[in-house]
């Protein structure tokens, strides 16, 4: 199996290094574990959901 570090998995998802860094530490990213100070990630591993997000209509009338 491939891995990538948190840098290239930011911008294969075009978000930033931290974030994976975070999301990694979160265990939303399956099969990712720590290497020393690296994060090693599956090449082939999915961008998880952003939870930061609201998906409901915030505009819906009561």
């Amino acid at each position: 199996m491939k891995y990538i570090t948190a840098s290239q998995a930011a911008e294969k998802w075009n978000v930033s290094q931290r974030r994976v860094q975070i999301m990694c530490a979160q265990n939303r990213i399956e099969g990712a574990f720590k290497l020393g100070e690296a994060w090693a990630i599956p090449d082939d591993a999915q961008k998880p959901k952003d939870k930061r997000k609201r998906t409901e209509n915030v505009n819906e009338t009561i």
